[in-house]
């Protein structure tokens, strides 16, 4: 039997692709249960795949799936949708599923409205799913009615079966890593917070079920050998209990996993002894959900967390170098321009590096959802549009649209104008340990203003200058290939050749054998008209596309045209 496991796409683009381009780690752990079943098992990530009726059509045509499961989120929902309905009109006897956090809320509303859906998996979707498929292999679907965490169409009508029991062990869930190659991570189930604006508490409970370490570094060691070294680790509370982060992270170590990650943390659950760890062993990054720099704003959804929380971890955070950010949350319950300006003086006090301004928008499976159905007498039905949330200002009228516009304005201008001087702030500790992992600190940060994520923001005013600024910073601390380099091209952008070919040979000398330095100085030398330097740094890297390119040129300059069509032969 073929089993196909499916991520739609969805329906908006997204300014910050990596929220949603990864898959949920979810959608692996079902697939290795049923790989341990000895299941013909595929996954697909559509939101890489093409999105017409065509070609979903010539995808779904060459797998020949027997059932088909979706991992549907509330902005993927309508992705889903399409790509099942083309599933039917190719076979019309296939499977569709659907599971994962709006599907547990909106299981009536599917089943009512989408006759392409046959099932709904609520909750904790592994061995519920597992049992689900059997049941279709076996064409017993009466004891599909046995199975927890169900919905179905009995009598035509949607129908539910008792909720699923939460997997008390994570442990006993099969290791996917194993089997699949993904960058997602997960160390825990649950979140002892219980925020209005959030689906988590109502899906998994705010009783937290961890892992073991051991599990978990094994993960990241089955993909670290299969040459995956950057990790998205996505729980609502990484660092929950420290003795699990800390026991964690000296494993990494210990193991010789030279990865870096991310992370995602509340204020309240950040120390100096955690956050010391996290960055030894490869953190470069833990976002923290501030919400609102107004009190008032924060209990109106419940983020239980004071002022003193968030400057603290803030602190830390950037002491240890490790990138902060921060969720920012505008358009809330009693939003005025004061409650606007506690968070404008939030943000100038905590300097995070990294803002993401979110609209308030409601989900199913959230208080302020449910609150929404209550006021206005609505229904799930509100879902047959075709959009992916409602914003919360949309259903208040003591927030009139071009007031909520004005307030992301005021908030994102303030960011951009202050974001100079955050950098300039930057008061990393002194520890001799931490030095090589300051330079990547801050070389990582000059990136991000030379051609990362700020390099068009012209607000920034010259980020040219930021950058260069943030490189020398970095080799003050520690050798670092990237710094040089930097360094170097912004020379050579200014056509100052001759201190590129300064920096980058000094480059050279503590990293002789990287790419990219030599083939920079090989240009800066060829910019200079010393073609035979410039083979040199070159001649290193025979089979790269990018260097054998200039090796041409320089031959064609050096009038040796046997060695020109030689290499030119290499890029046919």
């Amino acid at each position: 039997m073929k089993v196909l496991l499916i991520y739609p796409y969805c329906l908006e683009d997204r300014i910050h692709a990596e929220n949603v381009e990864s898959m949920p780690i979810g959608i692996y752990y079902v697939a290795a249960l049923l790989k341990e079943k000895n299941y013909d098992i595929e996954i697909l990530n559509w939101q890489r795949l093409g999105r017409t009726p065509e070609e979903i059509r010539e995808v779904l045509a060459d797998q020949r799936a027997d059932v088909i499961g979706f991992s549907i989120l509330q902005a993927n929902r309508w992705g889903g949708i399409e790509i099942s309905r083309v599933a039917k009109q190719i076979n019309p006897d296939v499977k569709i599923v659907f599971g994962g956090i709006t599907p547990t809320f909106l299981w009536k509303h599917f089943l009512t409205h989408f006759p392409e859906i046959d099932y709904v998996v609520r909750g904790e979707g592994e061995y519920t799913f597992l049992k689900l498929v059997k049941c279709i292999e076996k064409r017993d679907l009466k004891k599909i009615r046995d199975i927890r965490g169900i919905a179905y169409r009995k009598k035509k009508k949607p129908v539910k079966t008792l909720d699923v029991e939460p997997v008390r062990d994570l442990d006993e869930l099969p290791n996917p890593a194993k089997y699949f190659a993904y960058e997602h991570l997960a160390l825990t189930r649950g979140c002892p917070g219980n925020c209005t604006f959030c689906g988590s508490p109502k899906f998994w409970g705010q009783r937290v079920r961890f892992h073991s370490a051991d599990y978990f570094v094994d993960q990241l060691e089955l993909q670290y050998k299969r040459g995956i070294t950057f990790f998205l680790i996505s729980d609502d509370t990484f660092t929950f209990k420290k003795e699990r982060v800390i026991e964690i992270c000296r494993q990494i170590i210990e193991r010789g996993l030279k990865i870096t990650w991310f992370a995602i943390s509340r204020v309240n659950f950040i120390t100096k002894e955690i956050v010391l760890w996290m960055r030894k062993a490869g953190c470069i990054q833990i976002s923290f959900g501030v919400e609102s720099g107004s009190p008032k704003i924060r209990e109106a959804l419940n983020k239980k967390i004071s002022n003193d929380q968030i400057k603290n971890a803030f602190k830390i955070t950037m002491q240890h170098g490790i990138l902060s950010r921060a969720y920012i949350i505008f358009g809330c319950p009693g939003e005025t321009r004061e409650t606007i300006q506690e968070s404008i003086d939030l943000i100038n006090e905590i300097k995070p590096l990294v803002i993401i301004f979110h609209v308030l928008v409601l989900f199913p499976g959230t208080a302020l959802y449910a609150a929404f159905k209550n006021r206005f007498n609505m229904s799930d039905d509100i879902w047959l549009n075709r959009m992916e949330d409602i914003m919360y200002f949309e259903t208040d009228q003591r927030l009139p649209r071009e007031q909520v516009e004005n307030f992301k304005k005021r908030l994102s201008n303030n960011f951009y104008q202050n974001l100079p001087s955050f950098v300039n702030e930057i008061d990393l500790i002194d520890d001799p340990e931490l030095y090589p992992m300051h330079a990547d600190f801050y070389s990582r940060l000059a990136m991000t203003f030379d051609h990362g994520e700020y390099s068009g923001v012209e607000a920034l005013g010259d980020k040219t200058k930021i950058a260069e600024k943030l490189y020398r910073k970095s080799l003050q601390y520690h050798p670092v290939p990237r710094a040089f380099l930097g360094l170097g091209m912004i020379r050579q952008k200014k056509r100052d050749f001759t201190e590129s070919i300064e920096i980058l040979s000094e480059g050279i000398k503590h990293f002789p054998n990287d790419e990219q330095i030599n083939i920079c100085l090989g240009i800066s030398y060829m910019n200079l008209g010393r073609f035979d330097e410039a083979l040199s740094c070159l001649l290193k890297f025979q089979e790269s596309v990018q260097a054998v390119n200039f090796i041409a040129a320089c031959y064609r300059e050096l009038n040796d045209p046997d060695n020109e069509t030689a290499f030119l032969k290499k890029l046919q």
